[in-house]
């Protein structure tokens, strides 16, 4: 089977940011994300943030924690927390799993501003992050997951852990 390479999309119209990830996506994609989760806790007149996964076959932990962050950058800033759009159940199930549900509100029937946002997408260039950048997001994504819930914890742990005794040798 023929793995669609990750791509994102990104829209605002009227408020309402919209993040559509598409294919597999990975690490490689994480300093686009991050960057968006910057912008948007600075974006005024922000009034909803939707993430359209409809179209995602994979999304790694790497990107599932920048997920998160752009969840916390927009919290307290909105009357209602970031959607999930998601349809595809191995997808649906991680997000479960790491417990989304308490930072987004997870749906799966597609809502009728995010099929009129879709002609707006623009695809968002792939930011290049050199190794060391690589190696710093991927041990702030594992860190934001650690936080949403107790498996995370568990489960992430003995990666941060190697990866901050990685960064403790490197930066000597």
């Amino acid at each position: 089977m023929l793995i669609e390479e990750g791509r994102i999309k990104a829209a605002f119209d009227s408020g309402v940011f919209v993040l559509k990830l598409c294919g597999d996506v990975r690490l490689t994609l994480c300093a686009t994300l991050d960057t968006q989760a910057q912008r948007l806790a600075e974006t005024p007149g922000l009034r909803a943030v939707l993430i359209d996964l409809r179209e995602a076959t994979n999304v790694d932990s790497t990107a599932l924690g920048f997920l998160a962050k752009v969840a916390m950058a927009v919290k307290g800033r909105l009357e209602q927390p970031p959607t999930i759009i998601v349809d595809n159940p191995d997808v649906r199930q991680m997000l479960d799993v790491m417990g989304f549900a308490r930072f987004f509100t997870l749906m799966e029937a597609p809502l009728q501003q995010a099929t009129t946002l879709n002609n707006e997408l623009e695809e968002l260039p792939q930011e290049p992050a050199d190794e060391e950048g690589l190696r710093d997001r991927i041990l702030e994504a594992h860190r934001i997951l650690m936080h949403m819930n107790e498996h995370n914890r568990e489960q992430f742990q003995p990666l941060v852990d190697m990866l901050e005794s990685q960064d403790a040798t490197t930066r000597r």
